[in-house]
């Protein structure tokens, strides 16, 4: 995911709104996780290592160590993304893992089908209610198990140019429908803008959009897995910007390069459909924009819906192997749900929390933002009607094929539900070849 920049002074809001109970940044008192501590309190001093690439996070697990003496955690920073989880992997495989890893919701299936995270439904039952519906499908996959505590999220919005609209006349797109008008009105307007792009280098985006109109890429039938990536939603979403793109509506710059940093910057591009954590890209790449873009809820297929979709987050899972599994468990849900824990986590790694209480506390606007009091307002409502669905054991291997046929539909011309398909066939003759039991 990319790192998120939420701004000192939403996370001291965070911090400020949110009622801490007990002292020392212990369990809350009477809630069911304090009522198991003294059962599942360990006889002597815990050594926990928990692998995490988050920003700061020493500074978040100092405030367990200081209340919890006999369980001391010690972070190892790791490099993110798909190096992290590969490196998991590999140490779970040689017996070595480390007690506690935090693990993007794309990668945790993988993470499940090598048997190197514990279900940890018996220890989350308690605080399951403290996460949205979709944010909980991702780490329990479609089966009853539980596999991680949500940490993070990436609920997707659509953010834009408020000033550029209102000089170009242009209205909120509510639907896709509407923001295909507007991608044609703004060109007829000036040659030289777009009202967006589409980027051929980011499947998280793509998956998100999916997400959002109902995809299901993968699921679980007994013990087979089920793929269908080029099912109707995917199809529909890439038959969309394939005729934007071919028309000329819609630019196909890739996000992050230098084009489309410029763009941003010089006010040539007028929205971004992207996650919450947006802010600091754009705060790094258009600094002189600050306080001209807004946000709104993503534009729906069906007016009067409220559906969006995630584009990044991450978990906490606790390895299989951890022999100290009921102590890992117990700080992964102090670490994700805990007032005092969740303030320092925004505070300090500035991420948006996935707990939804969390979430509905934060009340000042990031600074770039300012012009929008109700920012974390719209962005709580846009987590509660997010999608998410169960990720499949290869998502590497589908993000490449991702990459690789979109960029060569952008180059041959050829239709992007090609591309779809060719992740879709990709996908599953690699899972053939690990020897995955598939569904028919």
């Amino acid at each position: 995911m990319r790192a998120t920049r939420l701004g000192a002074a939403l996370a001291a809001a965070l911090a400020a709104t949110l009622t801490l109970s007990g002292c020392g940044g212990g369990e809350p008192a009477g809630t069911p996780e304090a009522a198991r501590t003294q059962s599942q309190a360990p006889q002597g001093p815990v050594k926990l290592t928990y692998w995490t690439w988050a920003p700061n996070m020493d500074k978040v697990v100092e405030v367990w160590n200081k209340a919890h003496p006999d369980i001391q955690v010690t972070v190892s920073k790791q490099a993110g993304g798909d190096d992290a989880a590969a490196k998991f992997l590999t140490a779970a495989k040689a017996g070595n893992p480390p007690d506690l890893v935090q693990a993007e919701y794309q990668h945790l299936p993988s993470f499940v089908a090598a048997e190197a995270v514990a279900d940890l439904k018996a220890e989350t039952e308690a605080v399951k209610g403290e996460f949205g519906e979709g944010v909980w499908g991702l780490v329990t996959l479609g089966t009853e198990g539980v596999y991680a505590v949500p940490q993070d999220s990436g609920p997707m919005m659509l953010f834009y140019r408020q000033d550029l609209f209102d000089e170009y006349g242009i209205e909120v797109p509510k639907t896709w429908d509407e923001y295909a008008e507007a991608a044609r009105a703004v060109r007829k307007k000036d040659p030289k803008v777009y009202l967006g792009t589409f980027s051929s280098k980011d499947p998280g985006a793509f998956t998100g959009l999916a997400q959002q109109a109902g995809a299901q890429w993968w699921s679980i039938s007994g013990e087979a897995w089920k793929v269908d990536i080029a099912d109707a939603p995917t199809v529909k979403v890439a038959d969309y910007w394939d005729g934007l793109v071919k028309e000329g509506a819609i630019d196909d710059t890739p996000y992050f390069t230098p084009e489309w940093n410029k763009a941003l910057a010089d006010g040539k591009l007028l929205t971004w459909p992207s996650a919450i954590w947006a802010p600091g890209t754009l705060e790094s790449n258009a600094p002189k924009a600050e306080g001209k873009w807004a946000i709104a809820p993503m534009p729906q297929w069906n007016a009067g819906e409220n559906h969006t979709g995630f584009w990044g987050g991450s978990s906490v899972a606790v390895a299989a192997k951890s022999p100290n599994r009921a102590a890992a468990a117990r700080f992964a849900t102090w670490l994700n749900t805990d007032p005092e824990a969740v303030g320092a986590l925004v505070k300090e790694a500035a991420i948006y929390p996935a707990a939804t209480k969390a979430q509905t506390a934060l009340t000042e606007a990031p600074g770039y933002f300012a012009n929008q009091p109700d920012f974390w307002q719209q962005a709580a409502q846009a987590s509660a009607g997010a999608r998410g669905f169960t990720f499949g054991p290869n998502v590497g291997v589908t993000y490449n094929a991702f990459r690789d046929g979109f960029d060569k539909a952008l180059q041959d011309g050829s239709p992007f539900s090609g591309a779809v398909r060719a992740m879709h066939e990709a996908t599953v003759a690699d899972m053939r070849k690990s020897g995955f039991s598939l569904a028919s």
